[in-house]
């Protein structure tokens, strides 16, 4: 395939990767690195999960968003706990400078709870998942689903550092007790969520904070969108079976701007379509808090940034989209 006929998105079949097929890992890898110098976006498939546990975790999910606010409040959240994050929580766009009004959704937020040997990196960073009651068929759900992600985001780490022409954990060797974070978005229709303002978007522009993001969507006119230089902003393709893959910060800093942060948006809910209502399964890969992320030297590497604490940076960013 020449680079003038690939696309921007390319669909990678994990299959082979998985099977050690010989003369496919090579073709694979390539083409990841290809995709991730444009636009830091991948598709997945080959990768083994059931769609029938993505589809109850939305039916689910959707029995608890659909609760009175009164009810919903008693979960509430700040940005990066967990629980609900109501409407107004969040703007993404702050992240990347832009002043946008809040994003139009609410989100259950869960991340990894396994305690940490340091005290203060525990409290921060380990703190107690909030099941909702009046659901209690989500935790067993959403712990079975992430037991999932994290397979496949060691996998997916895998696959970036050949990509790169690195050793097969350069990445791994820094999940020894990472952290994650994992949102289901609930994007309602007008009914919910008033008419957008200008300017306003279910999810604002914006790259992601950590490593891979492994993102499991719906399709929609009010969808996500992801930016190229080529195109600039143009709808993210769509395959039931695949995951959308995108790299964040962390990781486009590691390879020294060799690979891009998939930079992306969610539309509003479309004019003529305002009853649409979506749910996106969203889990941020992160890496053992205190990683020291290094970017690598050249012929990688492009761009040599100075070290940063993981978690430091995602701390930092986290609080950014803060509203209010």
């Amino acid at each position: 395939m020449s680079s003038t006929s690939a696309p921007r998105i390319p669909t990678i079949d994990l299959r082979p990767w998985l099977s050690g097929a010989a003369g496919a890992c090579g073709g694979i890898a390539r083409t990841v690195d290809r995709a991730l110098q444009s636009a830091g976006f991948l598709l997945v498939t080959g990768h083994g999960v059931d769609p029938g546990l993505r589809s109850r975790i939305r039916q689910v999910a959707r029995a608890f968003f659909t609760l009175p606010a009164p009810v919903k409040e008693r979960y509430a959240a700040k940005v990066g706990g967990r629980g609900w994050l109501g409407p107004g929580a969040e703007a993404n766009g702050y992240a990347e400078g832009t002043e946008t009004p809040p994003d139009l959704k609410e989100s259950l937020t869960f991340a990894t709870q396994e305690p940490f040997d340091d005290p203060a990196v525990n409290a921060q960073w380990y703190a107690p998942n909030v099941w909702p009651a009046e659901v209690p068929e989500l935790r067993p759900l959403c712990e079975e689903y992430l037991a999932r992600m994290a397979e496949l985001e060691n996998l997916l780490l895998r696959l970036l550092g050949a990509a790169l022409g690195l050793r097969a954990d350069f990445f791994t060797r820094h999940m020894a007790h990472p952290t994650y974070g994992f949102n289901i978005n609930w994007y309602p229709g007008t009914a919910v969520t008033g008419a957008p303002e200008p300017g306003q978007f279910r999810i604002g522009p914006h790259t992601d904070f950590g490593t891979v993001t492994i993102l499991d969507r719906q399709a929609g006119k009010g969808g996500l969108q992801v930016f190229t230089d080529e195109a600039g902003w143009e709808d993210a393709p769509y395959d039931p079976e695949a995951f959308t893959v995108n790299i964040g910060d962390l990781l486009a800093r590691w390879t020294g701007d060799r690979w891009r942060p998939g930079r992306h948006r969610v539309l509003p809910p479309p004019a003529d379509e305002p009853a649409e209502e979506l749910m996106s399964l969203v889990y941020f890969g992160e890496c053992t808090p205190g990683t020291l992320v290094e970017s690598v030297p050249a012929p990688v590497g492009r761009v040599a940034y100075e070290p940063v604490d993981s978690h430091v940076y995602l701390r930092q960013k986290l609080d950014s989209i803060t509203v209010g």
